[in-house]
């Protein structure tokens, strides 16, 4: 049969998330198949990028796991358009307990794959879950420093005096505040003047037909910024991490700077058990989509996730 769907769900802590299950031709129940688990990006959900690399990986044997994280999509949790790493990688680790519970998934050939943020909260879990018996990342971004570089240390301490009167407030019944994590559309965003061609793929992915999609709502809740300034996905990483380790980077840099983080992420990571490779010519959001650079990536995903999960 093709490469088909399956709704499922789980709960992470007092929130039920929504997942669904990327199942491979030839699937079937009285099997254990090998899984992998896929960590999304900031914003993203399973319908969007997981969903492209979910069919893609399905068709090479994989039975893919993408779900929504808490706050966000179709999954519980409030405030709507929470971003905190720390919930993040506790999703995935809810996530690893419920493939436990499924006859069909081996539990011994579990991987991890984190695409964009999703890698950084990626590497995160796989620190100290040894679950996950090997990790991958596709631009691959620490959101904690990426967000760090990107503001200068007066903004990021005003940001943060910022984040202290907002929750102050909402304590005392203020609503919600939401920001917009990117331009609502790309007349918006050429509107605004936006000119750097990673934001506008960005705004083309996830605001535009095809991927755009109405659980996707743009909105990040204005405390989100405190946990994310406070994350290091990578610290730790030449201590703990001791699964195989395939970094997939764009070739083509950009504002976002996932290349540098990608290369910095290898160059840290312990053990003989490690390879990167660049997408060349790739900018960090075509990686999501581009049929070429996608096809690239799942090439060496298949390669590198089969020899390591093998039986």
């Amino acid at each position: 049969m093709p490469a088909t769907t399956r709704n499922t769900g789980f709960r992470s802590g007092e929130h039920s998330l929504a997942a669904v299950l990327h199942l491979p031709e030839g699937f079937e129940e009285s099997r254990r198949h090998p899984c992998l688990l896929l960590a999304t990006p900031g914003s993203s959900v399973k319908e969007q990028v997981a969903a492209i690399y979910g069919a893609r990986l399905a068709a090479r044997g994989f039975v893919v796991l993408a779900f929504d994280p808490s706050c966000q999509g179709a999954s519980e949790g409030l405030p709507r358009g929470l971003e905190d790493p720390a919930l993040r990688v506790a999703d995935l680790l809810a996530a690893a307990d419920h493939l436990a519970t499924l006859p069909f998934v081996d539990a011994g050939r579990i991987g991890l794959l984190g695409i964009c943020a999703g890698g950084g909260y990626a590497v995160r879990a796989a620190l100290t879950d040894r679950r996950f018996r090997a990790l991958a990342t596709v631009v691959g971004s620490n959101i904690g420093a990426a967000f760090r570089t990107m503001l200068s240390p007066q903004a990021r301490s005003e940001l943060l005096d910022e984040v202290a009167r907002q929750r102050r407030a909402e304590a005392r019944g203020a609503p919600p505040r939401q920001e917009p994590w990117i331009p609502d559309s790309l007349a918006e965003a050429h509107a605004q003047g936006v000119s750097d061609p990673d934001l506008l793929q960005a705004v083309a992915f996830y605001r535009e037909p095809p991927w755009r999609h109405e659980n996707s709502t743009n909105r990040l809740h204005f405390t989100s910024f405190a946990h994310i300034l406070a994350f290091d996905g990578f610290h730790l990483v030449p201590e703990l991490l001791a699964q195989p380790l395939l970094v997939i980077a764009n070739g083509r840099r950009g504002e976002t700077r996932a290349h540098e983080q990608s290369r910095a992420l290898f160059d840290m990571a312990p053990g003989p058990d490690k390879a990167f490779h660049v997408v060349e010519g790739a900018g960090h959001y075509e990686m999501y989509h581009v049929d070429a650079h996608v096809s690239e990536a799942v090439e060496h995903l298949d390669g590198f996730f089969t020899s390591r999960l093998a039986a």
